[in-house]
């Protein structure tokens, strides 16, 4: 649903990320079909962007370029690619880095620029395989907060996320609905609404 961050939580092994990678269209479902704006997902969907558990970074390649890569696949223009990518850069606290390679960065800073490839192509829907769960507790919170606060300040293209967890108090945190799944067969077996507004505190 628009304008709501929903949480897919559930043991390691339930089929959370696999799921998350139907709804992109990175992998077809062996039944069923998924749908967008009403219409069959055949391949990856134009406004849907994800941000992986691992940093997913080309290391030959700048922060600038790595951001920048996205939209060259799409075929945009050299000076409106840089624009662009420099306004994510900006957006996600980078500034300064642009020229920076992933060796060169911490774990929260390399994540950072994911989520600003992922932010650059104008998304509507944001996917994120536990993007959290590599990074130590302290650069996680604070990425989680930053982010949240981009969304709630109204900041981003986005008008939904969905998200893949199995940190409980990171879906409560984060999440205005959680999807809980089950293992073996992989389901959900519940919808729970978070009845908290953002910003919340601990």
């Amino acid at each position: 649903r628009e304008g709501e961050i929903v949480g897919l939580l559930g043991r390691s092994g339930s089929g959370k990320s696999t799921l998350l990678r139907i709804i992109a269209g990175l992998i077809e479902p062996t039944g069923g079909e998924v749908t967008y704006l009403g219409q069959p997902l055949r391949g990856p969907a134009e406004g849907v962007a994800m941000v992986f558990q691992t940093f997913a970074l080309f290391p030959w390649l700048t922060v600038l370029q790595n951001v920048e890569a996205g939209l060259e696949a799409l075929g945009v223009g050299a000076r409106e690619r840089r624009e662009r990518a420099l306004a994510a850069i900006d957006l996600i606290g980078l500034d300064g880095f642009e020229n920076a390679y992933p060796r060169e960065l911490s774990g929260g800073m390399r994540q950072r620029v994911g989520f600003a490839r992922a932010l650059v192509v104008d998304p509507t829907i944001l996917l994120m395989d536990e993007p959290f769960s590599a990074l130590d507790v302290l650069t996680a919170e604070t990425l989680r907060t930053d982010l949240l606060d981009l969304w709630t300040q109204g900041r981003m293209p986005i008008k939904s996320v969905l998200i893949v967890t199995h940190n409980i108090e990171e879906a409560v945190f984060m999440c205005d609905r959680i999807l809980v799944l089950s293992s073996n067969p992989g389901r959900v077996i519940a919808e729970i609404k978070v009845p908290f507004k953002h910003p919340r505190n601990r």
